[in-house]
């Protein structure tokens, strides 16, 4: 038995406790790659005696403005200086350092020199003018490198505006201009940019020197920088701004969502996020992780971390204290094989289920038996590493419901395609109109001048006058009926490419991580060698099979790609580059032109899988379509690949075809995807029959004679009888000897109800009579034809008042209006 010992990570829920730790690991992984510059005790400037400082920063270019501004910052500076002085000796970063302003903030701070120079009795009777005078004499500081703030001091509670100006004016005039000249083209609104300048000047105060200076360190360092409401800088367009401008070096990733996006994690790191208390079980745990890491992909491995760290023995530790070995008792393994079919989805509301179906319980059975039976494979090879861990498995093979769970799947797909294949024509519809009514919306609103009226699409709009935080390439319109101001920029780009990917998922049955990586690249002709006709094809890049294909473009398609290029092409004509992250395998792509982008701020981004939903989600809230319990239909991207091969095989397209456009490794695989529907059901059986006719003696299926044919009608009329008609089967006798009576196949006339009553009165009275002579063999036989006629009056009863038709409805999607 392997000892257990106590975790020494605190009890912590996962998200909180996960989180911070992989930051962590990050963060130093960027650092240790891109060192941020260092921060000297002292400096030149920092050195300087008072009057070399006084004469330096009230000398150009830090003097500006009339005599009034010229006296202001003088004066602010000398008493700044007066109060640096009172602190220990050094030089004035020092001074800065020891006075405890920094640790304050870009605020608070002036509380400190204020109550000092009010002890001296030289301050104003309104405090806030001190906190200008003293907030003038240090910025005069900070542009002339005498002192460098911290970065969170600089950050706390925000950055000054007038440190933009300064440090443009005094510290670096032409590489600000520079800057400036490299943006004047971008589309980029004014915020975005003035947010991107005054991350500059944090950095060339916090650092020193000119914006050339500037390396990728100090841009990482600032990014990782918290800020007071306990987040990160919000905006990381400044480093695209240097990146634009060729101020950073080659070496620099093209893109600063580099330093918030984590790489992949180490197979420690993916366990420790369970926190697990038997240090062995989690050592062997990375360690099965590590043997099993060199043929899976980084997805799998994650989903194997999952399954055999959190669902399998985090949760054994949870229910059964203490354990400390892959040896199960039976009320262990019983109790986890139950829970594990089962989770909680309780959110905290009481309508909530707390308790559903687990629909991946039979691959978490099948992860954790193949855990048990490697170890026990290994310990052959290697008894000394893995035979102490070799214990018998507690999931037998006959507990996995492999085919159980494949048809069930099965069935739920099959649904899930049959409710959503006859909405597919609304929907596309619907996003064809959206796409078209914003567009046109959007090209009234840029006619028409700000300030103004306009209509478009039957409304009537007020085109919203610019504010300089919404002076950008948006457009924006308020509704003068409700007041409520609308981004038509922001509209009429969701509308197209929610109906851009709507198009290429239904035309190509693509998966939507390679919908997100179609690039211009992607898009290739071929010429037939015997007609010289060129075919256009698009290329689909390798994904989960590993095998690329390709795919004949239909007219259809070729319009929505053209649409799309003729988008997002620039003023020189070419593709934008953008670098795009795997958030599955969690690693950066190269730099491609990607034909799902979009602009944001001062770069081009991919659209990712989860816009793609995003955007699928919001055009399906326009229009009303509902599943068969009458909530809102929804559409997932993999549903259009479902809905592509059963259109397919339907229409004709060979099965092991639409293996090879779908890119399956087996044909059951596509198979599985096909929608079985009555209409082909029914096809299906005719023709079985016509085959079955086919193959039996013609002579079987001759014409028949007159004779015959009169012979066959006249078997029918002699089986009419007095109470109703004889069901026994063609060309058979009668075998119960014409006792209609009693006959369970005559099916009686509702016209004779009243002749079998008559029947039943005189049976009564022929029973009183054989009674009273003593006759009581007859006696018998009566009663027995007394109830066959009381049966044969109700099954008259039960003809007569049951209703001819039942109204069975018919399933259909409601589209309200």
């Amino acid at each position: 038995m392997v000892e257990a010992r106590a975790s020494s990570t605190p009890d912590l829920p996962a998200r909180a406790a996960r989180r911070p730790r992989r930051a962590m690991a990050e963060d130093a992984d960027l650092r240790q790659h891109f060192p941020p510059r260092p921060s000297p005790a002292t400096w030149d400037a920092a050195g300087q005696d008072r009057g070399q400082l006084l004469t330096g920063l009230l000398a150009p270019p830090f003097a500006t403005g009339g005599s009034d501004t010229r006296e202001r910052r003088r004066l602010g500076l000398i008493r700044l200086l007066d109060w640096l002085e009172q602190q220990p000796d050094g030089c004035w970063q020092q001074r800065w350092a020891s006075s405890g302003a920094d640790a304050a903030g870009n605020l608070a701070w002036r509380e400190i020199p204020t109550r000092w120079l009010r002890a001296a009795g030289k301050g104003h009777q309104d405090p806030k003018a001190d906190y200008v005078m003293f907030s003038t004499g240090l910025y005069l500081m900070i542009c002339g490198d005498a002192i460098r703030p911290s970065l969170s001091w600089l950050l706390t509670p925000g950055t000054p505006r007038l440190l933009v100006t300064e440090m443009a004016r005094s510290r670096d005039p032409a590489g600000f201009a520079e800057l400036a000249a490299s943006l004047q083209d971008d589309p980029a609104s004014a915020n975005t940019r003035k947010q991107a300048l005054r991350s500059i000047a944090v950095i060339l105060a916090a650092k020193g020197g000119m914006i050339a200076d500037i390396t990728v360190g100090d841009c990482l360092e600032l990014a990782q920088i918290p800020v007071s409401a306990g987040g990160r800088v919000r905006s990381l367009a400044f480093y695209q701004m240097l990146q634009s401008a060729g101020v950073l070096d080659e070496a620099a990733p093209l893109t600063a969502r580099v330093f918030t996006a984590g790489g992949q994690l180490s197979a420690a790191q993916l366990i420790d996020r369970y926190h697990l208390a038997c240090q062995p079980v989690r050592d062997l745990l990375v360690d099965y992780l590590r043997e099993r890491q060199v043929t899976v992909d980084y997805t799998t491995l994650q989903a194997l971390a999952g399954m055999l760290g959190r669902l399998f023995w985090a949760d054994l530790e949870r229910h059964n204290p203490g354990i400390s070995s892959l040896r199960l008792s039976p009320q262990a393994a019983t109790g986890w094989k139950q829970r594990i079919r089962v989770k909680n989805t309780s959110s905290g509301h009481a309508a909530a289920p707390a308790d559903v179906p687990r629909l991946d319980a039979v691959n978490v059975l099948t992860t954790v038996r193949a855990f048990y039976l490697d170890i026990a494979h290994w310990a052959a090879d290697d008894p000394a590493r893995w035979g102490p861990w070799a214990v018998p498995c507690p999931i037998r093979a006959e507990e996995i419901p492999r085919d159980k769970h494949a048809r069930q799947r099965k069935s739920r797909m099959d649904q899930r395609t049959r409710e959503r294949l006859p909405a597919l024509p609304a929907l596309t519809a619907s996003v064809r109109a959206e796409r078209t009514a914003a567009a046109d919306l959007l090209a009234a609103a840029r006619a028409a001048r700000p300030g103004t009226m306009f209509t478009a699409g039957g409304r009537t709009w007020h085109r919203t006058q610019l504010t300089p935080r919404h002076h950008s390439g948006r457009t924006w319109a308020e509704d003068p009926g409700t007041g409520q101001r609308a981004d038509l920029t922001l509209r009429e780009h969701r509308a197209f490419w929610a109906w851009a990917a709507v198009e290429v998922l239904r035309h190509t049955g693509i998966r939507v991580e390679e919908l997100t990586e179609l690039s211009h690249h992607s898009l290739i002709q071929y010429r037939l060698p015997d007609t010289g006709e060129l075919i256009p094809l698009v290329q689909i890049a390798p994904s989960k099979t590993d095998a690329e294909r390709l795919l004949v473009i239909s007219p259809e398609l070729a319009d929505v790609l053209s649409a799309i290029i003729s988008r997002i092409r620039d003023d020189t004509g070419a593709m934008p580059l953008v670098t795009a992250y795997d958030p599955h395998e969690r690693v950066w792509n190269p730099p491609m032109p990607l034909l799902f982008q979009r602009r944001f701020g001062l770069e081009n981004r991919p659209i990712g899988d989860q816009a793609i939903r995003n955007l699928l989600r919001d055009a399906l809230s326009r229009t009303s379509l509902t599943d068969n319990t009458g909530r809102p239909l929804r559409f997932s991207p993999h549903d259009f690949r479902r809905i592509f091969v059963t259109d397919a095989i339907l229409n004709g397209m060979p099965p092991h075809i639409a293996q090879l456009v779908c890119g399956h490794r087996d044909i059951n695989t596509t198979m599985g995807y096909k929608t079985v529907y009555p209409q082909e059901v029914i096809d299906g059986h005719r023709a079985f029959i016509a085959r079955r006719r086919a193959l039996r003696p013609g002579g079987e299926y001759r014409t028949p004679t007159d004779e015959e044919w009169d012979e066959f009608l006249g078997h029918f009329q002699r089986r009419k009888v007095a109470y109703g008609t004889c069901g026994r089967s063609y060309g058979t006798p009668c075998i119960h000897e014409h006792a209609c009576l009693r006959c369970p196949l005559l099916r009686p006339d509702p016209a004779q109800r009243d002749r079998l009553t008559d029947v039943c009165t005189n049976l009564l009275d022929r029973i009183s009579e054989a009674e009273h002579q003593g006759w009581l063999g007859e006696v018998e036989g009566l009663k027995i034809s007394l109830a066959a006629a009381r049966q044969k009056i109700t099954q008259i009863d039960e003809l007569t008042t049951r209703p001819t038709t039942t109204d069975l409805g018919m399933p259909a999607f409601s589209v309200n209006p």
